[in-house]
């Protein structure tokens, strides 16, 4: 999700000296986003593909999902998503995903979604992501609407 939050965060950890990478599987969110961040943007490592192809992309320490995987709604989609998050953060790195509560949305975008709390994400991650901490957010959409996420961290194992 390159949306303007993470043109934020992506502006905030390049300040604080960290390098960057966003992936979106839409060229144009990527136009967006890289244009949002101005003189910044080739700082950035921009990367248009899809988290379910098999992409390889090196390794980051801590992976940062805003809203991505829950719109991954078959087991092959989300075993694909999830052996490619084992190979990119190494052990003791970090993943941090945000998916629809169980009380969130069934739809989004006019696409199906599926629904999460910390437990029911961790199974899906399986044993080479240990759950740290879960909360919950209650999102506001540019519209005004309310959208109910869960946010889990996790420490590669």
């Amino acid at each position: 999700d390159v949306g303007g939050g993470a043109s934020v965060l992506s502006a905030r950890l390049l300040d604080r000296g960290y390098t960057v990478a966003v992936l979106d599987i839409s060229q144009t969110a990527i136009d967006r986003a890289h244009s949002r961040q101005g003189a910044r943007a080739t700082q950035i490592h921009w990367i248009v593909a899809d988290v379910t192809a098999n992409t390889d992309l090196g390794t980051f320490d801590v992976w940062h999902d805003r809203a991505v995987f829950h719109f991954l709604t078959t087991a092959p989609q989300r075993a694909a998503y999830t052996d490619l998050l084992a190979r990119t953060v190494p052990i003791d790195g970090h993943a941090v995903i945000a998916t629809f509560a169980l009380d969130g949305p069934e739809h989004c975008s006019g696409l199906a979604v599926r629904r999460y709390d910390g437990q029911t994400l961790a199974a899906e991650l399986g044993p080479r992501f240990a759950r740290l901490k879960s909360v919950p957010e209650m999102h506001i959409t540019p519209l005004g609407g309310r959208q109910s996420f869960q946010y889990s961290v996790f420490r590669r194992v």
